[in-house]
């Protein structure tokens, strides 16, 4: 395919399959849709981030780092609108098993959990009496534990968040609901980012941030959430750069991807690292999640915009 910088100008598919959709290995030929296409369900924000989906509310939320809020796209109507205004630069989003959102701030510098009546439960805020650095984004686990990243992105300007020291390693935390208890998961990764589980959770795969290209590093998680055999499961050449992901229920890993005309969008792996597909976006992706009553739509948080593209799998049975 020739994509170029010409490309940033959206225009749906004329036709199917839609080209935007690249098989890069046959493997990943069961998963698309030839009669679906990639779409544009809204665009107009400064920077979108940490996408999380409201299946008892048919609803998805996402983050607008920059302009300091959450929006909420209703899949009913498509109509978006502001849920959270300041967001305190809130970037990414999961929900617990018991169905409440979790939230890291960078403003805040803290990880939160929104209860149903609306009232806020600081989860996070500061490791060894320091101060976190921003967290930024974040998985639950099928046993409650959080995990969550802390990059100092938030805190190395006044764009994303609000200038201050780092004063922490940038670890890779775990929090214990039962015993309230946050402990440092991994503390050898440069500028951890994107989290996910594998769908059995005998996975934990990590992007991080600080090397130059980026790489996926994967991790195996043993029943006491312990994390071993550190190996690096993905790192990319000229083809671009991972962020945000997570996995389909064959473990296939849906990364969002970039930067620069032809690499913008998501990268499909399969579980032995080869990657399989790509979804070609004019705007470089940076999360993503599935959602759909039927956890088979691909929700993709990308620049300026919100994407979405209907797949032939489900995602992975976690929020």
């Amino acid at each position: 395919m020739n994509h170029n910088a010409a490309d940033h100008a959206w225009q749906p598919a004329a036709r199917y399959p839609d080209p935007a959709v690249e098989t890069l290995d046959a493997r990943f030929k069961p998963y698309r849709l030839t009669s679906a296409a990639v779409e544009r369900l809204y665009t107009g924000c400064r920077w979108s981030e940490g996408p999380v989906w409201f299946g008892d509310g048919g609803y998805l939320l996402w983050s607008d780092i920059p302009n300091d809020r959450v929006l909420k796209w209703e899949a009913s109507t498509a109509q978006v609108s502001t849920w959270r205004q300041p967001s305190h630069f809130a970037n990414g989003h999961t929900r617990d098993r018991q169905g409440r959102l979790l939230a890291c701030e960078h403003g805040g510098r803290r990880v939160l959990r929104i209860e149903y009546d609306g009232s806020i439960t600081v989860i996070a805020s500061h490791y060894q009496r320091k101060p976190l650095n921003s967290p930024n984004d974040i998985v639950v686990k099928s046993d409650d534990s959080i995990w969550f990243s802390d990059p100092p992105f938030g805190i190395l300007g006044h764009y994303e968040g609000h200038v201050a020291p780092v004063e922490l390693p940038t670890n890779l935390y775990r929090f214990d609901p039962r015993s309230g208890e946050l402990s440092v998961a991994c503390s050898e990764i440069n500028r951890p980012n994107g989290v996910a589980f594998s769908p059995d959770e005998r996975r934990l795969y990590v992007v991080e941030s600080g090397t130059l290209p980026r790489r996926i590093r994967v991790f195996d998680v043993d029943e006491q959430g312990r994390l071993s055999n550190d190996r690096v499961f993905h790192t990319p050449d000229a083809e671009g750069t991972p962020d945000g992901f997570r996995c389909d229920v064959d473990g296939n890993l849906w990364a969002g991807w970039g930067l620069g005309p032809g690499r913008d969008g998501v990268r499909i792996f399969h579980p032995d690292g080869t990657p399989i597909g790509h979804i070609h976006l004019p705007e470089r992706c940076a999360n993503l999640c599935f959602g759909g009553p039927a956890r088979n739509r691909l929700f993709m948080a990308a620049s300026q915009s919100l994407y979405a593209l209907y797949v032939n799998t489900q995602g992975a049975a976690c929020w």
